[in-house]
């Protein structure tokens, strides 16, 4: 029984399917926004934390996420040129 729930869940998931979670910097455009995903990586040499930010677009199908709005994207099939994530769920909304 625990098997099959688990192979239910990993099929529904699919093996390789990421999430990152970022903060919403733009929705001008129609179903789409650009998410700002922060990371934090140690420099080799002088051993001091950078923050690196990368900016995904992602698909947002209802097209609510406003400007400031933190969200959990998801890794999905290329669906256009640099779109290549799916708007999961909006964590926290800014008013």
């Amino acid at each position: 029984m625990a098997n099959e729930e688990t192979a239910a869940k990993s099929a529904e998931k699919g093996p390789n399917q990421r999430t990152k979670t970022g903060v919403v910097v733009s929705n001008k455009m129609e179903k789409t926004v650009v998410v700002a995903v922060e990371n934090v990586v140690m420099h080799p040499m002088y051993q001091k934390y950078i923050r690196r930010t990368s900016k995904f677009l992602a698909h947002s199908e209802t097209n609510n996420c406003n400007v400031g709005d933190r969200v959990v994207i998801e890794e999905t099939r290329p669906l256009s040129k640099r779109k290549r994530w799916n708007v999961r769920e909006i964590l926290e909304k800014t008013s």
